[in-house]
């Protein structure tokens, strides 16, 4: 299982040269681990492989007794592990290091120590049980890994080309063809369906079984609501009731998350730490309503108005046909083939908000009820700024159609009202590559090239 972040890793190891520790970021079974040994293995001379879910007391209480004395922390560790440690050629892996928050804290020793190397792999980093009693290490470099993206998909289909004449239609600005087009769309199809969480993709190209996907798939929705109810801690309910209500919301025509749908009277303040939990779990994304499109997306935003989308769209969907416990091969091929009556927008509103997010963009999105002046009221799904910033026309408004016949209401009220600060205008939808009256059209595989 190829993966981008794998160059990302290789990168710092040749240029920090020790000099800081790496901490990896992501939700549970996005594949920090396995990376991780990949990397170990292929990279270093030797390594050690620390997992602090099995890693017991013995090994924790090395970082209480002999930080002051490394030689002998050291000596410790190689006798454990049964590995012989080489200077600069050995790498020590603290998996899941949010479950011993006094190895996190050691870093700071033990990357001035110098002599090997540091990653760190975990999730839930922030929340206050992880951190508490200790100073986070400045030598720690903080780095978040997604669920795998449509290229890292193909490369498992064994698809090496597809994505990079994808690409290079995309910076030409010009159309796939009919043939290529209908190619990559059956593929992305097939993406977001299975999704992107590694197990999951891995057994769909071994079987092409979508029961046995689907179980893959329920076994991890089944594990983040076992770590809800293990970590968080006094709001557990909070967590499950928002995180169960996710597909509701996303199938409304506006896709606004609802807090009055998980209690009559609900207020933003009573749920924040649940939803500070999920974002911070990266089990979802969350996208804010800006009340100016402009550059300062940020600084305009809405926090009580807001879109929670799944980090993964394959979950997504497993968590959303859930009444028979599993999604069969009749419903998904239905779905595969848009054949299935559902409203595919949510499912394709979720993997353009996956994308997004995996290609470092924050989420916003712009939305204006006005009664008084129709001219005002509009809905745009996206809003994200573009590379160089200038004086006037740095956001792009992004919207996703899926279906074939699509109006562009709101968004053209927004280039008309907002026509200073608007870039080139984005469509995403499953039709090829155009341009038309001052609008980009773009197939929605090509949405992680924005």
């Amino acid at each position: 299982m190829r993966r981008k972040i794998y160059d990302t890793l290789l990168d710092w190891k040749n240029k920090e040269k020790g000099r800081s520790a790496l901490l990896i970021d992501g939700a549970r079974r996005v594949g920090k681990s396995y990376t991780t040994l990949q990397f170990a293995k292929r990279e270093y001379r030797s390594y050690i492989f620390i997992d602090f879910n099995i890693a017991g007391r013995q090994v924790e209480e090395l970082f209480d007794q002999y930080l002051n004395d490394l030689d002998t922390f050291f000596l410790y560790l190689s006798t454990l592990f049964k590995t012989k440690l080489y200077e600069r050629e050995t790498l020590i892996i603290f998996d899941e290091v949010q479950l011993c928050p006094r190895a996190r804290a050691a870093i700071k020793y033990l990357v001035a120590d110098g002599r090997y190397d540091y990653i760190e792999t975990g999730s839930l980093m922030s929340i206050k049980k992880n951190v508490k009693d200790i100073v986070i290490p400045s030598e720690e470099h903080h780095i978040e890994m997604y669920p795998m993206d449509f290229e890292e998909f193909l490369w498992a289909a064994g698809n090496e080309s597809m994505m990079d004449l994808i690409r290079l239609n995309h910076d030409a600005g010009k159309p796939m063809g009919q043939v290529m087009h209908r190619e990559a769309m059956n593929l992305f199809r097939q993406y977001i369906i299975v999704g992107g969480m590694p197990q999951a993709v891995e057994e769909y190209f071994d079987s092409k079984n979508f029961e046995q996907v689907d179980r893959i798939k329920r076994n991890i929705l089944s594990l983040y609501r076992a770590d809800i109810i293990k970590h968080a801690e006094g709001y557990q309910l909070k967590v499950e009731s928002f995180f169960d209500e996710i597909p509701e919301q996303l199938q409304k025509h506006d896709r606004k998350f609802k807090l009055s749908s998980l209690k009559k009277g609900a207020r933003l303040r009573e749920y924040e730490d649940a939803i500070f939990w999920l974002q911070d779990s990266m089990i979802i994304n969350m996208a804010f309503n800006t009340t100016e499109p402009s550059i300062g997306l940020k600084l305009n935003r809405d926090r009580m108005t807001l879109k929670c989308y799944m980090a993964d769209t394959g979950l997504l969907i497993s968590h959303s046909f859930d009444e028979n416990g599993i999604v069969t091969n009749d419903l998904y091929k239905k779905l595969l083939f848009d054949k299935l009556e559902v409203n595919e927008g949510m499912i394709v509103e979720n993997i353009i908000a996956q994308m997004l997010t995996a290609s470092g963009h924050k989420l916003y999105f712009y939305s204006n009820s006005s009664r008084e002046d129709k001219e005002s009221r509009m809905e745009i799904d996206f809003l994200i700024r573009k590379p160089d910033v200038t004086s006037r026309h740095n956001i792009v408004p992004i919207e996703v159609k899926s279906g074939k016949n699509y109006t562009l209401t709101s968004l053209k009220k927004c280039m008309k009202k907002y026509s200073e600060q608007m870039y080139m205008p984005v469509v995403l939808h499953s039709g090829d590559m155009m341009e038309k009256d001052g609008i980009k059209y773009l197939p929605l595989y090509m949405a992680s090239l924005l």
